[in-house]
């Protein structure tokens, strides 16, 4: 039998967004703004609908789990990445690599689901209103959220624990601003097929429930939709989609194009483009969206304002 020697990294080398120095304090701002608006704008939604006593339904429930999961993407992410641009040392632990992309992980699978939970929660609301909160109960929004939970912390598990026990035997620098698995998987000197076969099942069945559920659940709801008389009634009913429907076209959008491309497709630059609108500029926007286009999100806002002014 023959006997490999191979070495376990304990570190590895985030080589960051650029190398370009002229380019480092214009992206330090531009993703530290981005991520402050992330932090406040989340934790300031979920807050919101902690006090405001309007906004105790289903659907804003979900909503705040949203922005906690937005929240805590962006953490795993965010502070590490500003902190690199101008670090002499851009080091990150093996152990604390793979704790990174366990938790970007297990709240990107969480939020996924849960944008299939939410459509189904405004198919409830629309086509039975009278019987929403009680179909809806907190007992049901809470097994839902502990449901998607656990698929998210589990799938993460299973996709750290693949990755990390690969050797790293190439090098150790990741090009990259986090540990990600496609820049992993190309530093690593073990076969890799296993991972990408398990990306493609596991992950791709998550985005296949989850494509599925909305859109069957606006299929019925737009059946629902019909059959309300006047059309006053009909374009309230689906207005209260379209925030919705936004975030699922960037969210997956963005999703599709980052893990199920061709390899021959395949660019770092692009994958690192893709990455940082994925892991910070739509946790910025998701908020934004909803705020603007929710009249009860509105109004809660008002109301913490003239409180604030008094």
């Amino acid at each position: 039998m023959m006997e490999m020697n191979y070495s376990i990294p304990t570190e590895f080398i985030l080589l960051g967004i650029t190398s370009a120095p002229e380019l480092k304090v214009v992206l330090f701002v531009l993703f530290l703004i981005i991520y402050l608006v992330v932090l406040v704008a989340n934790l300031g939604m979920i807050i919101l609908i902690r006090i405001d006593p309007q906004l105790h339904l289903p659907m804003y429930f979900f909503l705040s789990h949203m922005s906690f999961c937005d929240l805590c993407n962006s953490t795993a992410i965010g502070p590490k990445m500003l902190v690199d641009f101008y670090a002499k040392d851009k080091s990150i632990s093996f152990t604390g690599c793979a704790l990174q992309f366990y938790f970007f992980c297990s709240f990107a699978d969480s939020e996924c689901l849960l944008l299939a939970v939410m459509a189904f929660d405004r198919y409830m609301a629309i086509s039975n209103p009278l019987l929403y909160t009680v179909n809806m109960s907190s007992r049901v929004c809470s097994l839902l959220m502990a449901g998607v939970y656990m698929v998210g912390l589990m799938d993460a598990l299973i996709h750290t624990t693949l990755t990390f026990t690969l050797n790293f035997c190439r090098s150790n620098e990741i090009n990259h601003f986090f540990c990600d698995v496609p820049p992993l998987l190309l530093i690593s000197c073990s076969d890799t097929h296993m991972n990408e076969l398990v990306i493609f099942t596991v992950f791709g069945f998550i985005e296949v429930v989850t494509i599925a559920g909305v859109l069957i659940s606006y299929c019925y709801i737009i059946l629902s939709v019909l059959k309300i008389h006047s059309a006053e009634g009909r374009y309230k009913a689906f207005s209260t989609c379209v925030s919705h429907l936004t975030t699922v076209a960037i969210f997956q959008g963005t999703l599709l194009f980052m893990y199920f491309r061709p390899s021959s497709a395949y660019s770092l630059d692009q994958d690192k483009m893709a990455s940082l609108f994925y892991t910070l500029v739509i946790p910025m926007l998701n908020p934004l969206i909803y705020s603007l286009r929710n009249k009860d999100v509105k109004e809660a806002v008002g109301k913490v304002r003239k409180k604030i002014c008094l």
